[in-house]
C-alpha cells in the first residue's frame, strides 16, 4: 500500500481546475457573435450579450475573493462598460483570467483557508474559505453560464466547441 507523504498546496490543486476550465471557456466566449447580442432564447433570458458579458467577467470575481474579506451585494458597485465586439469579450476574459491566476499561483494555504463571505447587508448569503469560494462560486458558476452559453450558441448555428469531450461540432478536444 502507498501513502502520501505529503499534500500538494492548496493552490496547486486549485490551478489544475482552473487552467482547464478558463481555457474551455475562452474557447466557448470566442465563439460568441456578438453582432446577435440582442438576441435571447426566451423571455425572461439574458440577452447572448448580457450572458457572455457576464462569463467574461466571473474571473474577476476569483481576484475579488482573492483580494478582499467579503462582498455586499447591498452596496453600489461599479460595473465597467459591457464589451460590444468579441475581441473586447476576450480582453475582458483575458485580464480577469490572467490576474486571477496569478494571484491563485502567489496564494499560500493560509490565505485559502482564510473565510470570505458573500453578504446582502446584514443578511449572510455564504461564509467560506476562499478555496470553497473559487470552487463553487467562481469556477462552478462559470460552468454553469459557459453551458447556457453553449445552449445559445446551439440555438444560434453556431459551432460548439468541445469542452469535455467531442461536441457535435467538434470530433476533437
Amino acid at each position: 500500500m502507498t501513502t502520501l507523504t505529503g499534500r500538494p498546496p492548496l493552490a496547486q490543486i486549485a490551478l489544475g481546475d482552473l487552467d482547464h476550465e478558463l481555457r474551455t471557456t475562452r474557447r466557448v466566449l470566442a465563439r460568441v457573435p456578438m453582432d446577435r447580442a440582442d438576441w435571447k432564447p426566451h423571455e425572461r433570458s439574458m440577452t447572448l450579450g448580457q450572458l457572455a458579458a457576464h462569463l467574461a467577467g466571473v474571473p474577476a470575481w476569483g481576484t475579488m475573493t482573492l483580494t478582499t474579506e467579503e462582498l455586499d451585494f447591498a452596496q453600489p458597485t461599479p460595473r465597467p462598460p459591457a464589451p460590444t465586439t468579441t475581441d473586447e469579450l476576450l480582453a475582458t476574459f483575458d485580464v480577469g483570467a490572467a490576474r486571477l491566476q496569478e494571484l491563485v499561483a502567489a496564494a499560500g494555504d493560509e490565505a485559502l483557508r482564510e473565510r470570505w463571505t458573500a453578504r446582502n447587508g446584514e443578511h449572510v448569503v455564504f461564509a467560506l474559505p476562499r478555496v470553497g469560494v473559487l470552487r463553487g462560486f467562481i469556477l462552478s458558476h462559470m460552468i454553469h453560464h459557459r453551458a447556457q452559453l453553449g445552449v445559445y450558441l446551439r440555438l444560434l448555428d453556431v459551432p460548439v466547441p468541445s469542452m469535455y469531450g467531442p461536441s457535435a461540432d467538434e470530433g476533437n478536444m
